[in-house]
């Protein structure tokens, strides 16, 4: 029990390095930020951290490899869903909203300091995002089988600028307006009007994410 104890202690406070690094890579610039800065942002010597982490950039990739991770799990028992099409599409965009909301910092991040990893994690990240940007466009392919791979890859990575657009929506406080706002518009960039995707009666059906929490 003791052991379990322990080592729960331990994952939580390396956590708590972890986003304590992530906030402030994604305030100053990885660059910026000193072992000591990361150290004393979580109240501990700089050279401690290094019981937990080999080096900063050790964090960096952790952070943007889990990240990565983290979004691709999702996305994957999303597309296991007994859903319709349009339903699993418009589930996978109330996933990224929650995401994306929720980890600020890590989609500011990983916008500017993916070209800081060394190259085999560098590779490992892309891998990952090239797996989930496919998966989408699977989903997009079948509701819109008139558009080509290239239109279809232009239309994804539309959508994802638009859900990774959190970082600079913080003046709207209201969560609720920034969750539709963002599920609508990325819908709208995956699959065009209601007249292009042919749906009955002429509409786009768009379901808000619910709030989170």
């Amino acid at each position: 029990m003791a052991q379990t104890w322990r080592a729960s202690e331990k994952a939580e406070r390396r956590q708590k390095y972890l986003s304590a690094a992530g906030h402030l890579f994604a305030e100053r610039g990885y660059r910026a930020v000193s072992i000591e800065d990361l150290g004393s942002a979580v109240g501990v010597s700089g050279p401690a951290l290094y019981r937990h982490f080999a080096s900063k950039e050790a964090m960096l990739i952790e952070l943007l490899v889990n990240a990565s991770t983290q979004l691709l799990l999702g996305m994957e028992r999303t597309l296991a869903e007994e859903s319709s099409d349009i339903e699993t599409l418009q589930n996978l965009i109330a996933f990224h909203v929650d995401f994306a909301l929720a980890e600020r910092d890590i989609i500011r991040i990983q916008d500017r300091e993916l070209a800081n990893l060394p190259a085999k994690p560098n590779h490992e990240v892309r891998q990952l995002q090239r797996r989930y940007i496919d998966g989408w466009s699977s989903v997009a392919a079948r509701l819109r089988p008139d558009l080509g791979p290239a239109n279809l890859e232009v239309r994804m990575h539309a959508v994802f600028g638009i859900l990774n657009s959190t970082p600079f929506t913080s003046r709207l406080r209201d969560t609720a307006s920034v969750r539709a706002i963002l599920a609508e518009t990325a819908l709208v960039a995956a699959l065009g009007s209601a007249r292009e995707l042919q749906l009955p009666g002429g509409q786009l059906i768009v379901n808000a994410p619910a709030e989170a929490g």
